[in-house]
């Protein structure tokens, strides 16, 4: 069974632990995504100043400053949901997951906003 609204039907999807799994899962993906771009833009520095410079300048750009500020986003909620899972695995408190899950998403956030001030 899949399809638009089949989410509200599986118990599984509905509850607050999926929602953490789907998040660490969705937030790994993009920054294995970034990785190379990454790689790519410290490589610039190999072929000489004026062109990372260049590169550098053009990362002033405001949707670029939105992109690394959700990049770090991405970074704190990845690494909140990872010791999330380390919780679940390792210590004896399964009946908070909800709560787990409204801290990692908040601390992610919270991370985020600050870069945003902060850039």
């Amino acid at each position: 069974m899949s399809g638009p609204g089949f989410a509200h039907r599986n118990p599984v999807r509905a509850q607050p632990g999926y929602l953490g799994f789907l998040i660490h899962r969705v937030s790994g993906l993009a920054l294995a995504l970034f990785l190379p771009v990454h790689f790519w833009a410290l490589g610039l520095a190999l072929d000489g100043e004026a062109r990372f410079d260049a590169f550098l300048a053009w990362t002033q750009n405001p949707v670029l400053k939105l992109v690394e500020t959700v990049l770090v986003i991405l970074l704190a909620v990845h690494l909140a949901g990872g010791l999330r899972v380390l919780a679940i695995e390792f210590l004896p408190w399964h009946r908070r997951q909800k709560a787990a899950v409204a801290i990692s998403a908040g601390f992610g956030v919270a991370m985020g906003l600050i870069f945003l001030l902060n850039a």
